[in-house]
């Protein structure tokens, strides 16, 4: 097992660890990869995320429009040079 001992540092209003190359290999994680992250007894457990595609249709079923406010940008007056 790959063991290396490092600095939590402040990063903005969080904490953070950078990965070594060979810790990031031994687990199989990657840049940009989503993972989850739990605290059980007092440790600290990443556990790699499935990447989950999703379809039109199905991200389309999880919208909800009280969460997302509508609209973002009125479409009644010009904001720009647009051609009405």
């Amino acid at each position: 097992m790959a063991t290396v001992e490092l600095d939590i540092k402040q990063w903005g209003n969080n904490l953070g660890v950078r990965l070594p190359a060979a810790i990031a290999r031994a687990a199989h994680l990657r840049a940009d990869q989503r993972v989850s992250i739990v605290v059980e007894a007092g440790r600290v457990v990443v556990t790699p995320v499935e990447d989950v595609f999703l379809t039109l249709e199905q991200r389309l079923a999880r919208y909800d429009p009280q969460n997302h406010g509508g609209e973002a940008m009125s479409v009644d007056e010009r904001v720009g040079a647009e051609r009405w």
